[in-house]
């Protein structure tokens, strides 16, 4: 089919592709993703995987920093990588190319002749921002906004007094950047509407559905007045009933909207609870295993 497909393009003049390379192609939401400059989930295996090789002299050093980052590892005629938070193993040469595969990236740190430090993270100017309220009221926020600035806050959505230096972002917090226009507009309707608790959300969510319902037959009674007589012979009449119309339908779709956005909520902030969870659990451990060494180096100093 290629070849006829060819034929047909040069007999008409129009471009043909010389020696076509298999590949696999992006699915629509990375596609649109890489279109928005927004990050994907390949993007962001690729981007530890860079940053590894740059920071590893070794192949062994190389292995180690993936485990840091959270990644399990298994290596048979190509390399694999199961990212964490991810029930699956990918195998990244078949997505990135042949300078991901055991050899390419051998030859990569091969040719390393220094290790690289990691760049410093670029300095954060501050800046004011107006807000309507009191300050007081915000820094009283509890629930679910508070869990949501929180998150944010983490993200790096909102701006910060002082720049985390050489602090990476957990992988588990990286994943929500491919998620983060939800979770803005998540975060402005419970800040816009004063929402903290699983019973004003539900409260809200029964009004909103109230008012579907009511908006939905305001809107079936005109639809049902547009067919009359009197209405179809008056063009004014019927211009302004379009109007109205389509007034309540741009009302009923913001309404479902904030219908979404509540279940969203719901769901999602049961997950971000257990991904701070584990964090914490991961920093606590992290901590104390430190300590742990800092105590036998202190130990093995003194026995000297």
């Amino acid at each position: 089919m290629r070849e006829a497909s060819d034929a047909l393009c040069r007999e008409y003049g129009l471009s043909v592709i010389e020696n076509p390379q298999p590949g696999k192609a992006d699915h629509y939401a990375a596609w649109k993703a890489k279109q928005d400059d927004r990050p994907t989930w390949p993007g962001l295996v690729r981007d530890d995987v860079d940053e590894a090789i740059r920071q590893s002299m070794t192949m062994q050093q190389f292995w180690s920093n993936l485990k840091k980052r959270g990644y399990e590892v298994k290596v048979k005629k190509l390399l694999y990588l199961k990212p964490p938070g991810s029930p699956y193993f990918c195998r990244i040469e078949r997505h990135f190319g042949p300078d991901y595969s055991v050899t390419g990236i051998t030859e990569r740190i091969l040719n390393q002749r220094t290790r690289e430090k990691p760049l410093p993270e670029p300095e954060r100017r501050s800046r004011r921002v107006p807000i309507k309220g009191s300050i007081r009221a915000v820094k009283k926020a509890t629930g679910f906004r508070a869990l949501y600035f929180h998150y944010c806050y983490l993200l790096g959505f909102y701006p910060k007094d002082k720049p985390r230096q050489n602090k990476r972002l957990h992988f588990l917090l990286r994943e929500d950047l491919l998620k983060m226009d939800a979770i803005s507009e998540e975060a402005k309707l419970l800040a816009r509407c004063q929402i903290d608790t699983g019973e004003q959300l539900s409260s809200y969510k029964t009004d909103l559905e109230r008012k579907i319902k009511n908006v939905t037959a305001q809107r079936k009674s005109l639809y049902k007045k547009k067919r009359t007589v009197a209405v179809k012979s008056d063009e004014g009449k019927q211009a302004a009933l379009k109007a109205e119309i389509d007034r309540l339908s741009g009302e009923l779709k913001q309404l479902r909207k904030e219908v979404r956005l509540c279940d969203d909520i719901a769901e999602r902030s049961g997950v971000m609870l257990e991904k701070l969870r584990v964090i914490q659990e991961e920093e606590r451990n992290k901590e104390q295993e430190e300590n742990r060494d800092e105590q036998l180096r202190r130990r093995s100093r003194t026995s000297r």
